[in-house]
C-alpha cells in the first residue's frame, strides 16, 4: 500500500470516526457495535446499523489501516520487562541479531544509529527470567547488555488522529493531563486464572464478530457476565491499557520516529518528566536508570512519530530548546530486526 495520502482517498465521515475515534474506549457489552453505531450515527448524521460498522472495520482491517482489533495490553504490568541494548560488532552483527531474535521473550529489537546499537525489549513472567535470560544473551553473544527497565512511566500512547495532514503525531490535540506512575520491575497482574485464560485468548485481538466477548468466553469456557468483569477489572488495574482499533502508523505515514535520550538532574526527573509528557507530540515519556559503570549517563526517554524526518527533528530541536536544555543524544532505528507483539504464555503462567 502506498504510504502516501492515497490511503485516506475513498474514506469517509464513518470511516475516519472509526479510525481516529474508537483507538480506544470500545464499549465493554454484550453487543458493542450496536452502541457504536448508534453514537457514529449521532456524530455524523449518517445512519449506519451494527453490522454496517462490523463491516467497515473488517475492510479497514484488510487494507492494512488497522492491525488488529482488541486489547492493548501492558507487558510491564502483568510481568516484567525492559529495553536493553548491545554494542555488536559489524562482522557479527547478524549473528548477535540472530542469537537475540531466537529468544519468544524478546519481542522487539531495532538497529539503531549508535555505539550501543541493537535495543531490544525483554518480557518475561518475573525478573528472575527475564534477568537469566539477559544473563545467557551475554554469554552467548559475548557482548556486554545494558539493561534499562522502565521506572517510571510519564506518558506512553500510540493513540492517536491519522485522519488528517498532520506532520507529526497528535499535532492536533491539546496537551495532555499525566502523572509519574512508579513501575516494580518486579510487577505481577496478580491474575485469577479466568483473567489468564482471557489474557491469552485475546493477546493477538477479538473477533471480528457482532458479539466479541461472548465468543471469548466460549473459548475459554467461562460465563460471559465473568468475562466481562474480568476485562473491566483488567482496565481498572492497567494491565489491559485500552480496547479498540489499533491503527497501523507505518500504513497511515507516520514512518518517522526518533528514541531520544536525556541526561536529566534526578532532582528535577519527576517535573520535568511530567511537563514532557503532557505535550501534544511527544508519544512516550519514560524514566529508566542511568548505568554510570557502563558509561551510560541518561535517565529520561522520549519518542516522537513524524510523517516525515525533518518534521520529527525539529520538534525535538524544540524539545531541546524549549523543556530539556540538558545533554541528549539522538537514536534513530535504522533497522527492524524483530517486531512482534509479547507473548504472554509465560506471563500468565504459574512459578516461571
Amino acid at each position: 500500500m502506498s504510504l502516501d495520502a492515497d490511503w485516506r482517498a475513498d474514506l469517509d465521515a464513518v470511516d475516519a470516526a472509526l479510525i481516529d475515534e474508537y483507538q480506544s474506549g470500545f464499549p465493554v457489552e454484550p453487543r458493542p457495535f450496536e452502541r457504536v453505531a448508534r453514537e457514529i450515527a449521532a456524530e455524523t448524521g449518517v445512519e449506519v446499523d451494527a453490522d454496517e460498522v462490523l463491516d467497515r472495520v473488517r475492510d479497514l482491517r484488510e487494507r492494512g489501516v488497522f492491525r488488529r482489533f482488541g486489547a492493548v495490553l501492558n507487558p510491564p504490568v502483568i510481568g516484567s520487562s525492559t529495553l536493553a541494548a548491545v554494542r555488536a560488532p559489524e562482522d557479527r552483527f547478524d549473528e548477535v541479531a540472530e542469537v537475540i531474535n531466537g529468544y519468544r521473550q524478546v519481542n522487539h529489537n531495532y538497529r539503531r544509529d549508535h555505539e550501543w546499537n541493537q535495543w531490544f525489549v525483554v518480557t518475561a513472567g518475573s525478573r528472575e527470567t527475564r534477568d537469566a535470560i539477559l544473563a545467557e544473551i551475554e554469554e552467548r553473544t559475548g557482548c556486554e547488555v545494558l539493561n534499562l527497565p522502565m521506572l517510571t512511566d510519564y506518558y506512553i500512547d500510540l493513540e492517536f488522529p491519522v485522519v488528517n495532514g498532520d506532520r507529526f503525531a497528535r499535532e492536533s490535540l491539546e496537551r495532555t493531563a499525566v502523572s509519574a506512575t512508579r513501575i516494580s520491575e518486579s510487577a505481577r497482574g496478580d491474575l485469577t486464572p479466568l483473567e489468564g485464560d482471557l489474557l491469552l485468548a485475546i493477546q493477538d485481538g477479538f473477533p471480528l464478530s457482532p458479539t466479541p466477548y461472548a465468543d471469548v468466553a466460549e473459548e475459554i469456557d467461562a460465563p460471559l457476565d465473568d468475562v466481562l468483569a474480568a476485562v473491566e477489572r483488567l482496565l481498572a488495574d492497567g494491565c489491559i491499557k485500552r480496547i479498540g482499533c489499533v491503527v497501523n502508523h507505518v500504513v497511515t505515514g507516520f514512518t518517522n520516529n526518533c528514541m531520544v535520550v536525556w541526561d536529566v538532574p534526578d532532582d528535577e526527573l519527576d517535573e520535568r518528566g511530567e511537563a514532557v509528557g503532557s505535550l501534544p507530540y511527544v508519544t512516550l515519556c519514560y524514566h529508566r536508570p542511568r548505568r554510570s559503570d557502563q558509561d551510560w549517563e541518561y535517565n529520561l526517554f522520549t519518542m516522537i512519530h513524524g510523517r516525515e524526518a525533518e518534521a520529527v527533528d525539529a520538534k525535538i530541536d524544540e524539545l531541546a530548546a524549549d523543556h530539556l536544555p540538558v545533554p541528549h543524544e539522538r537514536l534513530y532505528s535504522t533497522e527492524t530486526l524483530k517486531q512482534t507483539g509479547a507473548r504472554y504464555e509465560d506471563l500468565v503462567a504459574d512459578g516461571e
